[in-house]
């Protein structure tokens, strides 16, 4: 066996101590995983429910979906599908946007600036104060394994105004198809459909649930938005999702923001 002279075991010492002093680093980059309790603290507070508010209606608030704070920290962007068809200003009735968390939450009115039904996409602004926007990043980027997470209300304000994180991978990205329909769940027909349609949606192992639609699916290290939560494939009915989820879930990559972002001059 050849041994190693003083100078070789100098040269490794060297390498070693390096190496320990770049992991150690205050400044090293972490791994995704090791960088998602930090990154949910950052991206929270830019998480807000979208739904419509009336004082005299049991119960008065009514949580749809997700959305999260962009640009100037009053625009939040959130699936179409969200917006409500109709408002009964009669009765009072607002379209809002909840935001904060637990007993610290307010409702704030908004309306839509911008909307996209073919990518089923929108951009709403909401009155008050602004909050922190998020950074959108390069959806392009995004390869397959990729590790991802998204924050939203799963299931509404079932538990109260607590939103919820969820991890996994990019399983798959695969071709782009919405329904015609204001279905909020792929269902066999329309994956059938995917094969016609060009590429683009991110296809996620981890589970989403209908009220994570519009939540910011993002890079647990940059914190930068990669996708928007879209919708989840189940093969049951829609009131059964809670109880018997796919497991399957898809985002609309953020890249398809960009014609919203000029109707809404946010550029």
């Amino acid at each position: 066996m050849a041994s190693t002279t003083p100078r070789h075991r100098h040269s490794l010492a060297a390498i070693l101590l390096s190496t320990c002093l770049l992991v150690l680093a205050p400044g090293a980059v972490s791994s995704p995983l090791e960088a998602l309790p930090d990154a949910i603290d950052a991206v929270r507070p830019s998480v807000v429910g979208i739904g419509t508010y009336q004082r005299t209606r049991s119960p008065s608030t009514n949580l749809e979906a997700t959305g999260f704070v962009i640009a100037d920290g009053r625009h939040v962007v959130t699936n179409a599908h969200a917006i409500p068809d109709t408002i009964d200003h009669e009765r009072g009735e607002q379209f809002s946007v909840f935001v904060g968390q637990g007993r610290e939450g307010s409702i704030r009115r908004a309306e839509t600036v911008a909307r996209d039904d073919d990518t089923d996409l929108a951009i709403v602004r909401f009155e008050g104060d602004p909050l922190e926007p998020l950074t959108l990043g390069d959806a392009s980027t995004v390869r397959e394994g990729d590790f991802v997470a998204f924050t939203g209300y799963p299931i509404g304000l079932v538990l109260g105004l607590y939103p919820a994180t969820h991890r996994g991978i990019v399983s798959a990205i695969t071709p782009l198809a919405v329904p015609a329909g204001r279905g909020r769940e792929l269902d066999a027909r329309t994956l059938r459909r995917l094969r016609d349609s060009p590429p683009g949606v991110f296809q996620l192992d981890a589970t989403a649930y209908p009220g994570n639609s519009g939540s910011p699916l993002y890079n647990p290290v940059t914190r930068e938005v990669v996708g928007v939560i879209n919708r989840t494939f189940v093969q049951e009915s829609r009131e059964r999702v809670l109880s018997h989820p796919s497991g399957i879930s898809y985002a609309v990559p953020v890249d398809l923001l960009d014609n919203l972002l000029d109707e809404a001059d946010l550029r």
